[in-house]
């Protein structure tokens, strides 16, 4: 396990468990003092500091111990102190404090609770030679907005979840809000029956947000909805209350609202939006909202859309000539593979050809290389990524030379999508990277085993 700066560890000076050296919680509080007594201080080298007496030194203990103090000081010192160090073991203890009746001690809870379960967590001040460098601080929904690549793999108690998805029905709009997006970034971890129960519990719960009088909240909850929602192979049918709940959002009065909801329908993949989706393309017949709505029916790719796609593989627009073969792909006819290469054929389009070359894999079983050497375009990456984890599961031994790539950003976008495609037969393949002398490979390798083996749990 690797030090954290912030915290002594629980067995005296040897750290936690006797694995982790001794962390300074007092120096950071004493730190965060002076810097908001003197916000200028940033700007010029701090002068050296003598070492801190033992006497201010805070245990793990003590700090857990504060977390229930009758005095909301000492509860947001205590929180503030164990954010950084970014322990798992602080998860549950620090559980209630996101429903504490103090909103900045709920908002520092909410910070803590995401920070321990990010790839990589943020340490928010940091001593770089003699000057403390201030870096961003933890915040739900830029954690959210970052993706789901930005989750470790570290198991999420059922308390955590439980405490944020509470804490979003608060009376403070900011506390709510940001609770939700944390809800949304830790709860796309588990896997298998955990999973399950948490989607029985969870989808009502925030659907009903949906009809909140506020844009902002309602327009986070479908971002949620859309994101821990998202279908996996082994996910039951959506639940007609959380799904129509997102149909109902298509007739929302702000854009961006009505604009995640198509989308959300689409990471879903709910078979009862269609008709909803098609008529909004029909009404709109072009620009933005009908190139989202034909995007969400492509990844649906319900059969009864086939005429509609095959009709836009001659649309107006790039958008919707690579949503229409992403939902003839989808859908699965190997003969529709002769129309969708005529139209690659003539195709100048990046973002079009590299739907050909996805749908040529789904549809003609071609090679994956079409589409993973699409990874070293910067403009087409994300793209690539999106279908190697559709393309990824069975074909773990396609990307064999990809793994091997002399470029590590390579390397680790294959790991990404292997990690997250949830085909456990990826695991052998991706055990021997967790050794790979690159350290961002070999820790994107550790994170993609474990996120593997949380998604299929023994039985």
């Amino acid at each position: 396990m690797r030090t954290r700066p912030g915290v002594k560890g629980r067995m005296g000076g040897t750290g936690w468990m006797g694995g982790i050296g001794r962390m300074l919680l007092a120096a950071i509080a004493l730190s965060a003092r002076t810097q908001a007594a003197h916000p200028a201080a940033l700007a010029y080298p701090a002068p050296p500091a003598a070492p801190a007496p033992s006497s201010t030194q805070v245990s793990f203990e003590a700090a857990i111990t504060d977390l229930t103090s009758p005095d909301a000081g000492t509860r947001l010192r205590a929180v503030q102190l164990l954010k950084p160090a970014a322990y798992p073991e602080a998860a549950v203890p620090l559980a209630p404090l996101v429903m504490d009746p103090q909103d900045d001690v709920q908002l520092a809870a909410i910070a803590a609770e995401v920070n321990i379960f990010l790839a990589e967590p943020v340490v928010t001040k940091k001593r770089v030679a003699l000057v403390v460098e201030v870096r961003n601080a933890v915040q739900a929904e830029a954690a959210f907005s970052s993706g789901p690549y930005a989750l470790g793999p570290r198991p999420v108690p059922a308390e955590v979840l439980t405490a944020l998805r509470t804490a979003a029905r608060d009376q403070n709009p900011r506390v709510a809000i940001e609770a939700l997006y944390a809800f949304g970034v830790v709860a796309v971890q588990p896997g298998g029956v955990v999973r399950r129960d948490l989607l029985r519990v969870a989808g009502p719960d925030i659907a009903a947000f949906i009809g909140s009088s506020d844009p902002a909240m309602r327009y986070a909850a479908i971002r949620v909805l859309g994101r821990v929602f998202a279908r996996r192979p082994k996910d039951e049918p959506i639940e007609p209350a959380v799904g129509d709940a997102l149909i109902t959002a298509l007739n929302d009065n702000d854009r961006a609202v009505k604009a995640e909801a198509m989308s959300a329908l689409g990471a879903m993949r709910y078979d009862r939006g269609v008709q909803a989706l098609t008529d909004l393309f029909t009404y709109y017949g072009k620009g933005a909202p009908a190139e989202a709505a034909l995007d969400a029916l492509g990844r649906i790719a319900n059969a009864g859309s086939v005429p509609l796609f095959t009709a836009q593989l001659a649309g107006k627009t790039a958008a919707l000539r690579r949503s229409a073969i992403e939902g003839l792909a989808r859908v699965g006819d190997p003969s529709q593979l002769p129309a969708i290469q005529a139209v690659i054929d003539k195709e100048r389009e990046s973002s079009v050809t590299l739907a050909g070359a996805f749908a040529s894999v789904l549809l003609g079983n071609a090679s994956t290389d079409q589409v993973s050497d699409s990874l070293a375009r910067p403009r087409a990456r994300e793209q690539a990524k999106r279908y190697l984890i559709e393309i990824a599961p069975g074909r773990t031994t396609t990307f064999a030379h990809q793994l091997l790539d002399s470029d590590p950003q390579i390397r680790v976008d294959v790991i990404d999508a292997l990690g997250f495609a949830g085909d456990p037969a990826a695991i052998s393949a991706l055990e021997p990277l967790t050794a790979d002398p690159d350290p961002e490979v070999a820790r994107g390798a550790e994170r993609a085993v474990a996120r593997l083996r949380a998604q299929n749990p023994p039985r």
